[in-house]
């Protein structure tokens, strides 16, 4: 793409209220130089694409959001994966920190890197943490991005949590890729020399040659998880007759909680590498049909 195309796509991306298959086009092409093919899209990130602006079952609004999806879970593998609940408040004001623990996390229920880790509430920045709170509030990941339909109407919130660490003082996010309702790898996040590093693992715990665009790749082992199975499997029940979904599962002292649902990763803009990887990706991902006559799909057979 040349320079004054590049300036010319930067500008019409900040309309976030244009009709979604035009901005998914420029979006795109804007992150990629190429152009998106929604009539047969190939590419792993084309086919994310295709899903903010095609598929639309209601449901996907209770995905996203990180209160109502906890009925989900519960439904679909039980509440005893569920992270302890301490409190539900509509902002900062509402907040009843006396009832708090000494640690916690504060969360924003309709985005990602929406949250505060708070190790000990005495030594907590209030005027911090209602200003991120507010502005988390002022968020929408529909209209701040690239369009995630699924967060259109999520209702802005703030959800406290169990603080959760492992007997190391860390906590690994195991990320589980799931293709039409069956998991296929895991992308496991880790802190390491001040990085969120990444490390991609089959389902066998075989480490794979693959990183994340834009992502430093962890370099280390990672101990293979003793329930790692029962990790697969809640992953499978929780993406039932989904096309995508990657399901952020915590894994602590053998202890598994559910982290959250996501539907885009990355606003649909990183590839894997290598590219044969990336392809292999997206032949994973089988894209459901539009009925004759719609057009768009908005219920899950």
């Amino acid at each position: 793409m040349n320079f004054i195309k590049k300036i010319l796509y930067g500008l019409i991306k900040k309309n976030r209220h244009l009709p979604m298959e035009y901005y998914a086009r420029i979006y795109y092409e804007y992150y990629h130089g190429e152009k998106l093919d929604l009539k047969n899209p190939v590419k792993y990130i084309e086919k994310l694409q295709w899903l903010k602006v095609y598929f639309h079952p209601p449901i996907l609004n209770q995905l996203v959001d990180k209160y109502k999806v906890r009925s989900y879970v519960e439904e679909k593998i039980g509440p005893s994966y569920l992270n302890e609940l301490y409190q539900v408040c509509d902002g900062f004001n509402d907040i009843d920190f006396e009832a708090l623990p000494e640690s916690f996390v504060v969360k924003g229920t309709h985005g990602s890197n929406m949250h505060m880790i708070v190790k000990d509430k005495h030594k907590l920045n209030k005027r911090k943490l209602k200003f991120n709170t507010y502005k988390w509030k002022r968020k929408n990941l529909y209209y701040l991005s690239g369009q995630e339909w699924a967060y259109k109407n999520v209702k802005p919130r703030i959800i406290i949590e169990k603080y959760l660490e492992d007997d190391q003082g860390e906590l690994l996010d195991f990320k589980v890729f799931c293709f039409n309702g069956k998991a296929k790898f895991i992308q496991v996040h880790k802190y390491a020399e001040g990085y969120k590093c990444l490390a991609h693992f089959d389902l066998n715990w075989n480490k794979l040659a693959v990183t994340s665009q834009n992502m430093k790749a962890y370099e280390g082992d990672i101990e293979r998880p003793e329930n790692l199975d029962k990790m697969v499997e809640l992953a499978s029940k929780l993406a039932d007759k989904l096309p995508f979904v990657r399901v952020d599962l915590y894994n602590v002292n053998g202890e598994v909680f559910f982290g959250e649902l996501t539907l885009y990763p990355s606003d649909a803009r990183k590839n894997f590498f290598p590219e044969s990887f990336n392809k292999k990706v997206a032949d994973y991902l089988i894209l459901p049909e539009i009925t004759a006559g719609k057009k768009e799909i908005t219920s899950i057979p």
